[in-house]
């Protein structure tokens, strides 16, 4: 037989199980249904609270209910569910019930007992006078704990769903986090950790504050997935170093915004991204010096070319706020083009600016079109991004890559030079450095163009900006590697050696910007893009900073491997800045003026007639040949790979072929 015990067991779980089934099936019922059975529920408490509340003062056995004691406890429950209705206690959603509720909940059961108790009052009923006292204690129970039950059911249920997170930071942008993290149903904080010690072991919000020390012991013993970095406002070197400490740990870490952007309100605490390559190069931004910002910019009218790039688009935003009269875009994809004028349009509007933009579709090789333009809008400043950067796409169309960075060059200067254009700035690539490949001899023999013509005085200062990659650009390494690691693919790397400097848009931009401002004529300015990265080493932190292993022959049941697919043509391992060694101050700490060899304009010209021609013809080796006598340092280039040129070769072959065969000798 069934012992009394087991069966009331049995009947205390069943009794459980179906109030947890019952809560659940109420989560999901319409929230206008939820109100009205929640408002029946607390008239059922205010009713069971006066009962108890008699039977407290009187004993249960003495409690008797007359008529007016049953319209004094009538009239309770209306004024009670009229004050509970216009206070709102409907309103809130219990699960994120914070102080202002349970304020609502005392003064509307404190409404509720002065309403009982004018109610005896004014009947002469036959009940204690301590009555609305006990009453009051009792409603506040109820109706209270079990808003404060129901929380904690709710906030527990979600959390068996919940990413276990730890906050990295117990500052106001930690508490900021934890209380967004807090109203949403993705993330449960456990922990806060920080380096301040006065701060170890007090609780905020609940949540208890650790050393960064105890993170290894955290993780596995609180199932954590996640580390949310909140230190927006740390040194770049600082958050380098915290970063650096976080590696190895087998947890996902991501971060919330930058000071500025948070300040600036373009971005918000609660907006968690992923940790960018800027975090791990961790330098910090070098305040624009604003006289430098104004002098080519402030009352002019500017215009960019290739504005639709990554590049020529970050110029724009900046100069639309530098108090530029009036800013022309210019560039050959009507998408690109119109993608970067609505951007801009919310730029003035954040901004409150009222600059007149002009969005104009146009190629640099035509000279004419360009001229119309420099003259029509008495165009101040040219910020020359128009070219193609892409080393492989440029090896594999030499022809039409030569085309648009020489003569796109070279056609844009004369323009500016005949509409009177008092600044023409080019922005160049480390890749113009001894290069390897066509797209860097395109782009330095452009900057020898216009080194050509500054010695020429022609009323037009030229000048030109040489930095390496940017990131976040189109084609940039960061966003591949993260849509692999978010697929589980290996990271496709070229070499194990392979390094590049990197740089940010912004940053990059703001440089350019103020080293345009500095130039005599001729000038060739070098950004300083601090220490090169190596392309592996940043594979593995971006695999464990996702929360993963590397998988390598150390390590075989590793989660994200590394994959050398070789480096592709024209490729190098290392990236230079500067030809020689004659480089100078500018007075700004992170651009740099370099003295490097120049051609003569004659000389110029005669290189310019022979590329055009043979441009036309579309003769790659002689196009080769061509940029490997004019541009110093371009001599390890190997073979030839443009896909026209080689099909074009391979036909005139077959033709020749078939001559012969025709004809043979005799």
């Amino acid at each position: 037989m069934v012992s009394t015990s087991n069966l009331v067991k049995r009947s205390y779980r069943s009794l459980v199980r179906a109030l947890i089934e019952s809560a659940e099936k109420g989560v999901e019922l319409p929230r206008n249904i939820k109100q009205a059975l929640l408002l029946t529920l607390d008239m059922c408490f205010v009713t069971a609270a006066m009962w108890f509340a008699m039977a407290l003062r009187l004993g249960g056995a003495n409690v008797q209910f007359g008529a007016t004691e049953i319209a004094v406890c009538l009239g309770t429950i209306l004024i009670s569910a009229l004050v509970f209705l216009r206070l709102g206690l409907y309103r809130a959603v219990i699960r994120f019930m914070g102080q202002q509720a349970i304020w609502a909940i005392i003064r509307g059961v404190s409404y509720s007992s002065l309403g009982l108790a004018a109610l005896i009052f004014f009947t002469q009923a036959h009940v204690p006078r301590s009555l609305p006292f006990i009453y009051w204690g009792l409603a506040m129970f109820a109706i209270g704990g079990s808003r404060l039950a129901l929380r904690a059911w709710y906030q527990n249920r979600l959390r068996s769903s919940c990413e276990q997170v730890v906050i990295y930071g117990a500052g106001d942008s930690g508490r900021q986090l934890l209380h967004a993290l807090l109203h949403g149903e993705d993330f449960h904080p456990v922990f806060f950790v920080d380096d301040d010690h006065s701060l170890h072991h007090r609780v905020i919000n609940g949540v208890t504050v650790r050393s960064p020390a105890d993170l290894p012991e955290l993780i596995d013993s609180h199932d954590i997935s996640q580390i949310l970095l909140a230190i927006p406002s740390v040194t770049g070197e600082r958050r380098k170093s915290i970063i650096n400490s976080l590696v190895n740990l087998p947890v996902y870490v991501r971060t919330v915004p930058y000071f500025n952007d948070l300040i600036q309100g373009e971005a918000t605490v609660s907006e968690i991204k992923d940790i960018e390559l800027e975090d791990l190069l961790g330098r910090d931004p070098v305040p624009p010096h604003p006289e430098l910002m104004e002098r080519c910019i402030t009352g002019k009218v500017v215009m960019v070319t290739g504005a639709g790039g990554s590049i020529g688009a970050e110029l724009c935003r900046q100069i639309l706020v530098s108090g530029v009269r009036e800013l022309i875009l210019f560039d050959n994809s009507e998408y690109a083009l119109y993608q970067v004028e609505e951007n801009l349009q919310t730029v003035k509007q954040r901004a409150e600016v009222d600059v007149e933009m002009i969005a104009l579709l146009g190629s640099v090789q035509d000279q004419r079109r360009l001229e119309r333009i420099f003259e029509t809008f008495a165009v101040d400043t040219v910020y020359h991004a128009a070219a193609y950067k892409h080393v492989p796409i440029v090896e594999y169309n030499v022809a039409e890559g030569v085309r648009n960075n020489v003569f796109g060059t070279w056609y844009a200067a004369q323009a500016a030079i005949e509409a009177g254009v008092e600044n023409f700035v080019l922005i160049s690539t480390d890749k113009a450095v001894r290069p390897t490949n066509m797209m860097g001899a395109s782009k330095r023999f452009a900057e020898m163009l216009l080194q050509a013509l500054a010695r020429n005085n022609t009323g037009t200062r030229f000048c030109m900006v040489r930095f390496g990659n940017v990131l976040g650009s189109s084609g940039s390494v960061v966003p591949r590697f993260r849509q692999q690691i978010k697929r589980g693919e290996p990271l496709s790397v070229t070499h194990p050696d392979v390094s590049r400097y990197f740089m940010t848009i912004p940053e990059a931009a703001q440089l350019v910007l103020q080293a345009s401002a500095m130039g005599l004529g001729g000038d060739v300015f070098v950004l300083d893009m601090g220490e090169p990265v190596r392309i592996q080493d940043l594979a593995r932190r971006m695999i464990q900073l996702s929360g993963y292993e590397v998988k390598e022959e150390d390590n075989p049941q590793g989660d994200i491997g590394i994959e050398f697919t070789g480096l592709r043509p024209g490729e190098k391992l290392f990236e230079e800045l500067l030809l020689g060694h004659g480089v100078t101050g500018t007075g700004h700490p992170m651009i740099m003026r370099a003295e490097e060899e120049y051609l003569d304009l004659p000389t110029i010209r005669e290189l310019l007639y022979e590329l055009e021609q043979h441009c036309d013809d579309m003769d790659c080796a002689e196009i080769k040949a061509v940029l490997l006598g004019a541009v110093s340092g371009f001599h390890e280039h190997e073979g030839m790979h443009d896909h026209l040129w080689i099909r074009q070769r391979a036909r005139s072959e077959q033709a020749e072929s078939n001559v012969q065969s025709l004809f043979p000798k005799t």
